[in-house]
């Protein structure tokens, strides 16, 4: 099995049962490591809310140690990022970059006037890439939602306009996301309706030109970190040490679990281990299919 054979099995493994990653057809990924490459200015959009009852609204842990590490992955080929969220994600993003010593710009998209505060944004950072990580995409009917169903418009802050706002200034789209409601994956609503639990009606409807679906979203920062490790020649993946310090900043933030609603170190209801150990798969992986420098 070759490597992006072997990088797509382990991004698709499933252990939430959502069943997308392993439906959606494999990306091109050549393809994807070009995009990826030729990425000059990027900008990262991530943060899901999670209703907390009596606690509020928290951060979810899913995409912020994600968006996080492919930012950094980005730096190191030569691409500056900008890390953009809401606030109630801002505090969790800010501590995953702040982690991992990014200079990536962390910027927090206001609840008020928010269309007019990201055309000034995107106009001053004239993205080539623009990427959204686990974030909520409106659905056909206009409303967002999580993946019981619930309708969560009062907890997002609407960013859905970047999206055909950075294709019109010719930056490449890329959606990622693990249950189909992300921003971005509306090009899979027919994969979803056939072949995933979640009600099409649930989906996302705006299509990114990528749409990279895996088991966890924060595994698409690894799958991105492997393949530009191997375009560019130098270790670019996180160790499973950095990956508990990122993760432990992002609980102590206020991060929570999105299906627990715990505020612990899981993300999508599964433990640190169980992502530790699918990193060194992925480091593994990559060792036996490129010589790269500073390897872990």
């Amino acid at each position: 099995m070759d490597f992006f054979s072997q990088l797509h099995a382990l991004l698709c493994e499933d252990a939430t049962g959502r069943g997308l990653a392993a439906a959606a057809p494999a990306p091109d990924f050549d393809a994807v490591t070009r995009t990826l490459r030729s990425a000059r200015r990027a900008v990262i959009l991530t943060g899901f809310p999670v209703d907390c009852g009596p606690e509020g609204v928290r951060g979810e842990t899913d995409g912020p140690g994600g968006s996080a590490e492919l930012a950094r992955a980005l730096e190191t080929a030569g691409c500056a990022v900008t890390l953009l969220t809401d606030g109630v994600s801002f505090p969790l993003v800010s501590a995953a970059a702040e982690c991992l010593e990014l200079t990536a710009e962390v910027v927090c998209l206001p609840a008020e006037d928010t269309e007019a505060f990201g055309r000034r944004l995107m106009t001053r950072l004239q993205p080539t890439h623009f990427i959204a990580l686990e974030r909520p995409g409106k659905a056909a009917d206009g409303h967002f939602y999580n993946m019981r169903g619930r309708i969560i418009d009062d907890m997002v802050t609407d960013s859905d306009f970047l999206l055909p706002l950075a294709r019109e200034m010719g930056a490449v789209t890329i959606g990622v996301g693990d249950g189909g409601n992300e921003l971005g994956m509306g090009s899979l609503r027919s994969v979803i309706a056939a072949r995933t639990p979640l009600p099409v009606e649930y989906a996302a409807a705006q299509e990114a030109d990528l749409a990279l679906t895996s088991g966890v979203s924060n595994w698409w920062g690894w799958g991105a970190s492997a393949l530009l490790s191997r375009a560019v020649g130098h270790w670019l993946l996180p160790s499973p040490a950095e990956e508990f310090q990122v993760l432990s900043a992002v609980v102590a933030a206020g991060g929570v679990d999105g299906c627990t609603h715990a505020a612990e170190l899981t993300v999508d209801a599964q433990p640190l281990s169980s992502h530790q150990a699918l990193l060194r798969r992925i480091a593994d992986a990559l060792r036996a299919a490129a010589p790269v420098q500073a390897a872990i």
